[in-house]
């Protein structure tokens, strides 16, 4: 899954312990209107995302392999630990003799590896699929956060007829099962289809597909 991002509206986070490998990255982003946060080991960037990190933006994190006490490796555990991937891609960076370690940290979810030296262009372009892995992933999140609400904002009588209406049930039927009158379910109806935004019913069950109705 892929979707646009805007470049002013990116974070890209750079852990390196490295400094110059740090503001090469930074300057490299800057001159491509990619913003970016450097942290100048993994325990800084811990620090950060436990403190009520959220991802609100499209992003992505640059992550040395090798660091002091607390390695990229064991920061990309603890990234997955709070639930970040994939919305938070991680591409490592790492020496030639890092190369497995990152190439089984990509099978356990990492975006990608690059190797030092890398090109510039390829690493920019990689950051940029990452961003927009991100993006879809925030749209997502998103989408099924809005849809929740809607779900919460039915009574119980609207939730037992969109699901009988769901499963295809014209109205009689709904009306004989729920022992209401079918005017009364053609007034739930209509209300189920107002707060869910849709206007038949294979809209919502379009919409409602893959889920679980209680």
């Amino acid at each position: 899954m892929t979707a646009h991002f805007q470049a002013a509206h990116a974070a890209v986070y750079i852990v390196d312990d490295d400094a110059g490998v740090r503001d090469a990255l930074a300057w490299l982003l800057r001159s491509r209107r990619l913003s970016s946060e450097t942290f100048d080991c993994a325990e800084a960037f811990y620090a950060h995302v436990s403190q009520h990190f959220e991802v609100r933006e499209p992003s992505c994190v640059l992550l040395d392999v090798r660091m002091g006490a607390l390695s990229g490796l064991a920061m990309f555990e603890k990234l997955i630990g709070y639930g970040l991937l994939p919305i938070l891609p991680v591409i490592f960076l790492t020496g030639h003799a890092d190369v497995p370690t990152a190439v089984d940290a990509v099978k356990r979810g990492a975006f990608d590896f690059c190797e030092k030296p890398f090109s510039d262009n390829a690493l920019v372009d990689r950051i940029e699929q990452a961003l927009a892995l991100s993006a879809a992933g925030l749209a997502e999140r998103n989408q099924s956060t809005g849809l929740q609400a809607r779900l919460d904002g039915l009574t119980d009588r609207e939730r037992d007829v969109m699901r009988l209406v769901v499963a295809g049930l014209p109205n009689k039927l709904v009306a004989d099962q729920l022992d209401i009158s079918v005017r009364t379910v053609e007034v739930h109806r209509a209300r189920v289809f107002d707060k869910m935004a849709v206007k038949s019913a294979v809209e919502l069950a379009n919409l409602l597909r893959g889920l679980e109705l209680s």
